[in-house]
């Protein structure tokens, strides 16, 4: 499967060291297989941590059986539960080699932030999900996922 991560720099051999905390899925190496959106991400990265956005390929193998893996198929209570909990600095995610399902684009990441805060019920918050588009992500949290189920295809610059 191709997949994509957006950046500032090349990332050949991605380490779950250099992750940052408080993510949706907690730390780990996040990829999407929507080209456009790593994109977003790169040209978001450039102007945040300077560089070039950058947009890294991958293919990743199908097989994941040997490896803890958490996939949320809708943006249901569970995965909004698990996003804040990821955002607020919880071990959840520590539990799994992989996590994957929606991200909380800036659309989404308001709703969701409305329910962080305490703003809305969880019920406001699904009901406000269903109208925004969702794309993907898959957080590779552990080392050994990344090294044995990664392979880097190359990068390019966005224009």
């Amino acid at each position: 499967m191709k997949l994509y991560h957006g950046s500032s720099v090349e990332v050949a051999a991605p380490k779950v060291s250099h992750a940052r905390k408080n993510l949706d899925f907690g730390r780990g190496f996040y990829l999407t297989s929507f080209q456009s959106q790593a994109e977003r991400w790169a040209k978001r990265k450039a102007v945040r941590y300077g560089g070039e956005p950058i947009v890294n390929i991958y293919e990743l193998s199908e097989d994941l059986s040997q490896f803890k893996t958490l996939h949320f198929k809708d943006n249901d209570k569970e995965w909004v539960e698990f996003v804040c909990d990821g955002r607020r600095g919880g071990q959840e995610y520590a539990d799994y080699d992989i996590i994957i399902g929606a991200v909380a684009n800036d659309k989404v990441y308001a709703a969701v932030d409305m329910y962080f805060k305490g703003l809305w019920d969880i019920d406001a918050t699904l009901k406000a999900l269903k109208f925004y588009e969702l794309n993907d992500q898959i957080c590779l949290v552990s080392q050994r996922a990344i090294d044995e189920l990664l392979v880097f295809v190359g990068s390019y610059e966005v224009r």
